[in-house]
């Protein structure tokens, strides 16, 4: 009786475990088309931690983050080209270039509200960014220069 229980268990967990990195590889898969690389944190200063892998794409006016491993649909931060200034650029120190991208640069951003947070992205992405930031439509003017 205990052994059935059990092997029940077991299965019951195997198809909640496959169904669950089944549903995190489409997220993934999902996310890469037409995304890129970008790790976020927004606990920020020196010796911070809380460093997350994900994807970013653009929308119009917005760079929206996705972070890869989450059960979320929609995007878990959204930044407007509008309200963001870079206010610091540097290189990853050497413990935190094993957890971002090949190759990354951090920005340091700040948002109009007063709300801090890093990204980081490699060279290709990084040019990318910077283009869309800089390019402000017709009529508006760009609150920083790089």
């Amino acid at each position: 009786m205990w052994s059935l229980a059990g092997a029940g268990l077991v299965l019951l967990l195997l198809v909640v475990g496959l169904s669950a990195l089944f549903i995190a590889r489409r997220r993934i898969l999902q996310l890469r088309a037409g995304g890129i690389d970008v790790a976020l944190r927004t606990r920020t200063g020196e010796g911070a931690r809380g460093w997350h892998l994900g994807v970013a794409q653009y929308r119009g006016e917005e760079f929206t983050w996705y972070r890869v491993l989450s059960l979320r649909s929609g995007p878990n931060w959204m930044i407007n080209r509008g309200d963001v200034e870079i206010t610091a650029r540097r290189e990853p120190s050497l413990a935190e270039s094993y957890t971002l991208p090949q190759a990354s640069t951090v920005l340091h951003l700040t948002r109009q509200n007063g709300l801090e947070l890093e990204v980081a992205m490699g060279a290709d992405a990084l040019t990318g960014f910077l283009s869309w930031l800089e390019s402000a439509p017709p009529g508006h003017s760009v609150p920083w220069a790089s």
